[in-house]
């Protein structure tokens, strides 16, 4: 699949709210470190973890669906067969942008997302693309 960086260099600019879907609580965790990058980098991140009330000093939520606020980009951190209700949670929101974590593959979902008009992000990490993209 031809990666369009131009695409994703606009979104990383221009999109501020990300929810992130499985972000960990802890530290060591690649959900966090990505999630405390783009905390540093200016972003909005909103966390989203069934099992926890607050992360990174953010409110966390339990799904997709209870955030109040509008989001631009979900970037997701769950395995694979676990993506699609999360799109499908980020379809009824209106989020503009699905973002699946580097070797998160899933082409039903990716394919869910496209006809209800979001953009796919899948296979790619946001962090390295945001370093690599604007540095």
């Amino acid at each position: 699949m031809l990666v369009d960086f131009s695409q994703i260099k606009n979104i990383l600019q221009n999109c501020r709210i990300i929810a992130v879907v499985g972000l960990s609580p802890k530290g060591s965790r690649p959900s966090n470190e990505v999630a405390v990058y783009l905390q540093q980098n200016g972003y909005t991140v909103i966390p989203v973890n069934p099992g926890q009330t607050e992360i990174l000093g953010q409110i966390c939520y339990p799904d997709l669906q209870s955030i109040p606020t509008p989001v631009d980009i979900v970037n997701i951190f769950r395995r694979s067969e676990l993506v699609e209700p999360v799109v499908a949670d980020a379809i009824q929101i209106k989020a503009g942008v699905v973002w699946m974590q580097q070797d998160i593959v899933n082409e039903r979902a990716a394919e869910m997302a496209r006809r209800a008009g979001l953009t796919v992000i899948m296979d790619r990490c946001i962090k390295v693309d945001h370093q690599d993209l604007l540095p």
